[in-house]
């Protein structure tokens, strides 16, 4: 069991799963234990080759992604994206939160691959694996920037955050929803403020997410909430609640995902539990590994992001009763592309 740290998920740091040797610490019991500092934030500018990301998973409502950042101050220990920290050599642990890497050049790469021709204007989803309204972007404003370019090319986009910062755009994304370029889903995965504490550390507490709710809302922009993940015997309980709340606040629509543990994340999460939450360790694990077939993980499409089984059922069966009666169910995702035009961005002035 890992030391926590006040502001981070994890005080874990495994070893990337790349390297030619990997190390496992133990605790013998004869080693004072010694105070744990609080690792600081260190941001890298890498410029990117290509901004434009493609997939075609069967279990997402888009092709193309943008992730300005890779990384994610916001600590949150059931990120999925965690072990794609490996690639860039770091650890899926404590380096996911604090060893972030930003994209320079995102917004003129993005220029670039929107001229030329023969794109297509698939909807874009920005924050699809780490989120693009972390803190950082208070200050590189990649985000905005990309934001600006797809408004002036009047391109269809997703915006995924659970940080209140996306409350700065709303210029943007009012004029965007004007068109019918622009969709927000906001996340928001529990009520209670101690529990985000210790599983979001940075990201925004509940009540300013369902604030920002509200303000999109009343902009005009569609939004979303996102229920994800959902975790048995710690936050699913809260499902009705969340997405009552959400409703009050002006979402029009809603969605859910079962807890995933891919790779370095099983391990990270199970000694998250055994860290915060001891008495509820087995139990959680235990109603997981009966929706993945007695693993960890599943990865097979259609099966990653509900699971099966007895739970997964109940859950998705409560997540339908809610969503037909608050009347968050059956929304269109359909977004307005027909009017792209990439010579708009002809003398576009540099945003920075």
């Amino acid at each position: 069991m890992s030391q926590a740290i006040h502001g981070r998920g994890t005080g874990l740091q495994p070893d990337n799963r790349y390297a030619a040797e990997q190390r496992i610490a133990i605790d013998d019991g004869w080693a004072a234990e010694a105070a744990t500092a609080r690792p600081r934030t260190i941001v890298q500018l890498h410029p990117a080759k290509s901004i434009i990301s493609r997939n075609q998973s069967p279990d997402l409502r888009f092709s193309q992604s943008i992730n300005p950042y890779q990384g994610c101050e916001h600590g949150c220990i059931y990120c999925y994206a965690r072990p794609s920290h490996a690639y860039l050599g770091f650890s899926p642990g404590l380096d996911f939160e604090t060893q972030i890497v930003a994209k320079p050049n995102a917004v003129e790469l993005l220029r670039t691959e929107l001229a030329r021709p023969g794109y297509q204007p698939e909807p874009i989803s920005l924050g699809s694996n780490t989120d693009c309204y972390q803190p950082l972007e208070r200050e590189l404003q990649l985000t905005r920037g990309l934001l600006q370019v797809l408004l002036t090319t009047r391109h269809p986009t997703y915006v995924l955050t659970k940080n209140a910062l996306i409350e700065r755009d709303i210029d943007l994304l009012a004029e965007m929803a004007q068109q019918g370029l622009i969709k927000v889903m906001v996340s928001v995965t529990t009520l209670d403020r101690e529990l985000a504490r210790q599983m979001e550390p940075r990201a925004s507490q509940p009540l300013r997410r369902l604030q920002s709710i509200e303000a999109l809302a009343r902009a005009g922009v569609p939004v979303g909430v996102l229920t994800a993940p959902m975790i048995p015997a710690l936050n699913d309980h809260e499902l009705e609640k969340i997405l009552q709340a959400s409703r009050d606040a002006g979402a029009v629509s809603a969605g859910y995902v079962l807890l995933r543990l891919p790779l370095e994340l099983a391990s990270l999460f199970e000694d998250w539990l055994a860290t915060h939450y001891p008495l509820k360790r087995a139990h959680v694990l235990s109603v997981l590994r009966q929706c993945r077939g007695g693993q960890d993980y599943d990865a097979r499409f259609g099966a990653r992001m509900r699971g099966e089984g007895v739970f997964a059922e109940l859950l998705a069966r409560r997540f339908r009763l809610a969503t037909q009666r608050l009347g968050l169910a059956g929304a269109t995702w359909a977004l307005d592309g027909s009017r792209f035009s990439a010579a708009a961005l002809q003398g576009q002035l540099d945003l920075f």
